[in-house]
């Protein structure tokens, strides 16, 4: 039987970092986890795929919190002067309830980015895009933006057969097993029409680390 466990998690402090930074104590815990489950979602469903978000950090401090948001179309998060972050602080204090931080941080070479690419596949394969000629293309980019490596998985009904199998396209060199290297992973999901859903992973291998 497989003994996986999840790339990131693998790799914390190492050459990776928590998504959330704060300290609570045993009554104040599933509060807190519950904020920030409640702003990355709030996040999610407010700019969606529209502005490509890689990640959402969050850091509390006593009496502030800062949400620092990646992603590869700052404009679209920014909006028409300044009015999208306006309207995501308060959204954010609301739910915080102490005031918050805002923070927009452009992505420059979105193919070196799991999730980007997974979540790009994915879309694609919502649109009814061949999934061989969406791994095909997404692993290539991936390459041409300098990554060591990529490996792409799909898995489910896949050109809408009766009997789900699982797709891989391996480019370069993943190394999994290496702590030291630096690999970026995520898992997306297609809702494909009349096929239920189809997962979408993406690990990309980007060197090693000292």
């Amino acid at each position: 039987m497989g003994q996986k466990v999840n790339p990131i998690s693998m790799r914390l402090q190492l050459n990776k970092d928590w998504r959330s930074k704060w300290f609570a104590n045993k009554r104040d815990y599933a509060k807190l986890l519950g904020q920030d489950l409640a702003v990355r979602r709030y996040i999610t469903d407010k700019l969606g795929s529209r502005a490509s978000i890689n990640k959402v950090d969050i850091e509390r401090s006593p009496n502030l919190v800062s949400v620092t948001i990646a992603t590869a179309k700052a404009g679209v998060v920014i909006g028409r002067g300044g009015a999208g972050v306006q309207e995501l602080k308060e959204a954010v204090e609301k739910i915080f309830g102490i005031p918050a931080r805002v923070n927009i941080e452009e992505v420059k070479k979105p193919e070196l980015y799991a999730k980007l690419v997974a979540e790009n596949i994915a879309h694609q394969l919502e649109r009814r895009i061949s999934f061989r000629r969406a791994m095909k293309s997404g692993a290539a980019a991936t390459m041409r933006a300098g990554a060591k490596g990529v490996r792409i998985e799909i898995a489910g009904r896949l050109g809408g057969a009766e009997m789900s199998r699982r797709e891989k396209e391996v480019q370069g060199s993943v190394p999994l097993h290496t702590v030291r290297a630096d690999i970026d992973f995520h898992q997306a999901k297609a809702r494909y029409p009349g096929s239920g859903i189809i997962g979408v992973k993406v690990w990309i291998y980007k060197g090693e680390t000292s």
